[in-house]
């Protein structure tokens, strides 16, 4: 575990929340969400809104800002990954205490905010995110490849976190302040995968909460997964990234043995072979493919063995990123400049 974490059980009250809803071309939906997201229930005493413009070329940015949210513009499209990632660094500078992320598309619904916000609020849960499929009676309808998608990487990233996850795509999530300044992320496609990932691997848990969502969108194509096959590649090179970042021993480990149980096939078939014509030939060549396997297989497991020493140098330097994110942001809240949305 990298930080240190503790649930007081105890509610927390008087929270300041900010909603940050990253676009890209929402103009038919963007206002809609923004007024029916709830401003003030129990737990939370003011909410803002910070829309991350991606680069939209229609009316996005002037709707979502007529609708009374903080609008941040990119000059053009960076990705939801990095569009989420400068959210919740305005969301930090403007002294949030809690930090919801929801959809442009309409696909959630903002009043299930304060029960979202549930485990949190209750100081159960550092982090909450929607889910889909824990609840198999509020399962929406959906392409079959999307969902059987979501359910196969789903069972992969649990495996991988060494625990169980139902909804790893889901992009309704909240989180603590404290919580937020330990995220690092670096993908620019998406966050959901690396965000459990990132939080998983640092010890601090995620709870997840049925609720039901639209499957698909009113207006327009879903964005993320309107290519399944891109989708998959993509959000498999993250895992992978991630995977590789903080489990190294075991990611170059598991190639490893990939590697040398491909040699003991080649080996025992040449060996076989031999044992029954009493001849190597003609496949005196996967003796050279299995010891080539052998020594792909050594570099692997030094390579997991270095990359893992490496890796505790990278935990320490996130802890000394994390120290000076919180001396940041809080000389925001404490000079009085923290609604200053701007880089």
């Amino acid at each position: 575990m990298v930080f240190n974490h503790q649930h007081t059980g105890s509610p927390r009250k008087g929270m300041y929340l900010v909603v940050i809803i990253p676009a890209l071309n929402e103009e038919m939906t963007i206002a809609s969400v923004i007024r029916a997201i709830p401003r003030e229930f129990p737990g939370v005493v003011r909410t803002d809104v910070v829309v991350i413009d991606d680069g939209s070329t229609d009316a996005t940015k002037k709707l979502a800002a007529d609708a009374g949210a903080i609008v941040v513009s990119h000059p053009r499209n960076m990705g939801v990954g990095k569009s989420y990632a400068h959210g919740l660094h305005v969301a930090l500078r403007i002294g949030a205490d809690a930090i919801v992320s929801i959809d442009a598309d309409g696909q959630f619904n903002p009043a299930d905010i304060p029960t979202l916000l549930g485990p949190l609020l209750a100081g159960e849960a550092e982090v909450v995110t929607a889910s889909r499929f824990k609840d198999p009676s509020k399962t929406p309808k959906m392409p079959p490849g999307r969902l059987y998608g979501n359910l196969v990487l789903s069972r992969l990233l649990g495996y991988i976190m060494g625990n169980r996850i139902y909804d790893i795509s889901c992009g309704f999530r909240a989180c603590t302040r404290d919580a937020a300044m330990k995220l690092n992320l670096s993908g620019s496609y998406t966050y959901t995968q690396e965000m459990l990932l990132d939080f998983a691997f640092k010890g601090i848990p995620v709870a997840e909460v049925p609720i039901v969502v639209r499957g698909t969108r009113e207006h327009g194509e879903a964005k993320m997964s309107s290519n399944l096959f891109r989708y998959a590649i993509r959000s498999s090179r993250i895992i992978a990234r991630a995977f590789r970042d903080y489990q190294p021993l075991r990611f170059f480990f598991s190639l490893a043995c990939a590697c040398f149980l491909v040699a003991a096939v080649e080996l025992a078939w040449m060996f076989f072979w031999r044992l029954t014509t009493g001849d190597f030939t003609p496949y005196k060549w996967t003796g050279f493919a299995a010891s080539f396997a052998i020594v792909v297989g050594m570099i692997l497991t030094i390579t997991g063995v270095v990359a893992d020493m490496l890796r505790m140098l990278r935990l320490n330097s996130e802890k000394t990123l994390y120290f000076n994110k919180r001396s940041f942001y809080e000389s925001f809240r404490a000079n009085g400049r923290g609604g200053e949305p701007q880089d």
